[in-house]
């Protein structure tokens, strides 16, 4: 107990050092957080503080483990994975810090994570299988690879998305290595408790300088160093008789962000918007539209990390069904804590399914028919087959007129008109757009006015233009309009039906 305690108390005493140098070092090399539309902070704040949340850790981590006592022994014994796991992490913070300097594409921080998870199955650091009850043991064979991959990198992901008010991803990111920590001597896996309570040490002195007003922001490098080190960590904690209670109870410790990430890629897929677009509706956002102070919100999401996580370690003293029903029960709370503050809307999710499928299948019914118009375009032998197969397109995409104005240079001009068969109600839902297209031949000029109806959606006539310009693009409109333009004969009207009124 005395090396666990000098652990926390040396990492949190070269944190409390190493932060102030690091904000001197930021400031200098111009690594600051400016303000913007996408942040709460008025006035430029270093970013790259998780420099001293890595240093801190893992100077005292090798320290420790190189020492020759108990804990060297246990390390010389699980090596391979302890090495492969520091490595990894130290991959994950570099890429981060490059990030935080440079910005790199989202890309080659996702290929890093998959290489980072890659090394760790071949070190032997996955979930091979899960352990519901002593006697409900589920076996992942090689889907233990993939479901390792998506703890490890859904993790990352979540704390680096937790991390928008001062303090609060480092706060929670604390509490969830404590419950590792606390599993880790629950089992007996002393380095991993090692591991755990030298990043909790750093994290408590480095909160001194990032809870509000944050004087340094832990910045990219550091948030997805904690989470992949929490991820990690509870990985290899894992037993084959505690296998459930070694993913629920970090899940638990980072239930808010979790929840708040899966809540918010939900609603970005229903309000078709990328899953990794800004917002402004994530938890803690919430609770400041409820009038509470910045700090006053991280310090309300710790007191909820804090009693989830303290009912989920129940689960350690639990057997079989018992610890199912706890993880169940904390998890059900904390669903209704996001019901009551508002970021879980079931009306509105039902509503937005409802129009997403709405939205699918609208769409695939007018790809059938742009296809269909498209073979009948592509079998034009003539200028009366064209622009028949343009009146019909017009019909099927439900336009309310197309015409086509041949304008010559002497000032003469020829049109030819369809008009829809029947006449829609709300005349103001109908949009117009003229199509300038071909040459016509020299001095003539063509264009296409068209108008569509609505239909109660404005992007839906927007895409049925789209559509129609996309099959005169592929129809070689230039070739057909100059056949238009030498048929002088015609009347100037082509009516597949009457537009009354």
């Amino acid at each position: 107990m005395t090396t666990y305690s000098a652990v926390y108390l040396g990492s949190a005493f070269l944190a409390l050092i190493v932060t102030p140098a690091v904000i001197k070092l930021a400031q200098r090399i111009d690594a600051v957080d400016r303000p913007g539309v996408r942040t709460i902070h008025e006035r430029p704040v270093p970013r790259i503080g998780g420099v001293a949340i890595f240093v801190s850790a893992v100077a005292v981590l090798v320290a420790v483990l190189f020492l020759d006592n108990g804990f060297a022994e246990a390390f010389r014994g699980n090596r391979l994975q302890v090495t492969t796991l520091l490595g990894a992490a130290a991959s994950i913070f570099a890429v981060g810090l490059i990030d935080d300097l440079k910005r790199l594409p989202a890309r080659v921080k996702f290929l890093t994570q998959l290489l980072a998870v890659v090394a760790l199955c071949l070190a032997g650091v996955r979930i091979t299988d899960i352990a519901v009850t002593s006697s409900l043991v589920v076996p992942l064979g090689g889907w233990g690879c993939l479901f390792t991959f998506l703890w490890v990198v859904g993790i990352t992901n979540a704390v680096n998305l937790s991390d928008g008010l001062d303090g609060l991803a480092a706060g929670i990111s604390a509490i969830a290595c404590a419950v590792i920590a606390v599993l880790a001597i629950h089992n007996g896996a002393v380095v991993m408790a090692v591991f755990a309570l030298a990043v909790v040490g750093s994290l408590s002195g480095f909160l001194v300088f990032n809870f509000n007003p944050a004087k340094i922001f832990m910045g990219d490098c550091g948030s997805q160093f904690l989470g992949f080190v929490i991820a990690g960590s509870s990985v290899m904690c894992i037993t084959k008789s505690s296998a459930i209670v070694g993913l629920a109870l970090p899940a638990l410790a980072l239930g808010v962000p979790i929840l708040d990430t899966l809540c918010s890629m939900l609603r970005r897929f229903l309000e078709r918007r990328s899953l990794f677009a800004a917002d402004r509706r994530h938890f803690h956002h919430r609770l400041m539209d409820l009038g509470l102070h910045q700090r006053h919100v991280v310090v309300t999401i710790y007191l909820v990390t804090l009693v989830i996580t303290g009912l989920g370690l129940f689960m350690l003293v639990s057997r079989d069904r018992a610890a199912v029903v706890i993880f169940a029960c904390t998890l059900l709370l904390l669903l209704l804590l996001f019901r009551v503050v508002g970021v879980v809307r079931l009306r509105e999710t039902m509503k937005r399914l409802q129009e997403r499928y709405s939205v699918n299948r609208i769409c695939k019914q007018e790809r059938q028919v742009f296809e269909q118009l498209q073979l009948q375009f592509r079998r034009v032998a003539n200028n009366d087959q064209w622009w028949q197969a343009a009146c019909e397109a017009a019909q099927r995409m439900d336009f309310a007129y197309l015409s086509l104005q041949t304008i010559y240079d002497k000032g003469r001009d020829e049109t030819e008109v369809w008009r829809a068969p029947s006449v829609k109600t709300n005349m103001s839902r109908l949009i117009k757009m003229t199509i300038p297209f071909g040459n016509g031949g020299a001095g003539v000029r063509q264009e296409f006015e068209i108008a569509i109806w609505a239909n109660g959606s404005i992007e839906a006539a927007s895409r049925r233009a789209t559509l129609f310009g996309r099959l005169l693009d592929e129809a070689d409109v230039a070739g057909s309009s100059q056949r238009l333009a030498t048929n002088s004969q015609r009347s100037g009207m082509c009516h597949i039906g009457e537009l009354n009124g």
